[in-house]
């Protein structure tokens, strides 16, 4: 009985591209994620600030009645935007509850090595809430 060798040939090759394929997936994932993140951190500190901003625009008469300071819904949400349009940041979901303003932002990364394997973009975004307080409040 004859012993049939088997042939090997491109096995390693084989090997090292997946290889490849794996470690650029892990380094897309790594730098591309970080690109991401900070995105994500950006947007919520332009969020912070225009939600800051919109919580600045307070209803004039709630302050003088003594009552609980109300922001005024046109000029909160007007200021927020025009903060967000001026530093660039995506236009941005403004909501008022009262005395508290939240914003939302979402976006996307592009990504640099992930686009590689067909991922082009991340989604990314930020979201914050200030309350107006009057200088007199707890």
């Amino acid at each position: 009985m004859k012993h049939r060798q088997r042939k090997e040939e491109g096995v390693a090759a084989l090997f090292v591209v997946l290889l490849a394929v794996a470690l650029l997936v892990m380094a897309g994932l790594v730098i591309d994620g970080g690109y991401a993140m900070a995105a994500n951190r950006r947007l919520t500190g332009q969020a912070e600030q225009a939600a800051r901003i919109g919580a600045d625009a307070l209803d004039q008469d709630s302050l003088r009645d003594g009552g609980v300071p109300e922001v005024e819904r046109a000029n909160a949400i007007a200021a927020a935007q025009n903060y967000l349009a001026r530093v660039g940041a995506p236009r941005g979901q403004v909501s008022i509850d009262g005395g508290t303003v939240s914003v939302r932002l979402e976006s996307h990364s592009n990504t640099a090595i992930l686009s590689a394997v067909g991922v082009t973009q991340l989604p990314t975004g930020g979201h914050a809430s200030a309350e107006s307080i009057d200088e007199d409040g707890p």
